[in-house]
């Protein structure tokens, strides 16, 4: 077994670092209005509304339904669907590249 020798090498922080370091890099104005970009675009919102708006229409439709605890074709059938259709367009809005 070969035995080796640790040498201590001085860490430095990264405040020591930042002061050693001449050439700092400065944010652009470019990558400043990046940084305040919204996450989405416009078209983004309008489906993500749309989607809420599906949501709530479906949860709607299952309550008109008069059978006996909603089990009726509107509280088992439709409603369901529209809710689902409303998560996909959500998922849609979410997932859609920023215009």
């Amino acid at each position: 077994m070969s035995k080796r020798k640790k040498t201590n090498t001085p860490q430095s922080t990264p405040q020591e670092a930042a002061k050693g370091n001449k050439s700092e890099v400065k944010p652009t104005s470019q990558s400043i209005s990046n940084a305040n970009a919204m996450a989405f675009g416009k078209s983004n919102y309008t489906f993500m509304l749309v989607g809420i708006a599906t949501i709530i229409l479906g949860f709607f439709i299952m309550t008109l339904d008069k059978e006996e605890f909603g089990f009726g074709f509107l509280g088992i059938t439709l409603g369901p669907i529209i809710v689902f259709l409303g998560f996909m367009i959500e998922l849609y809005a979410i997932l859609k590249k920023k215009a």
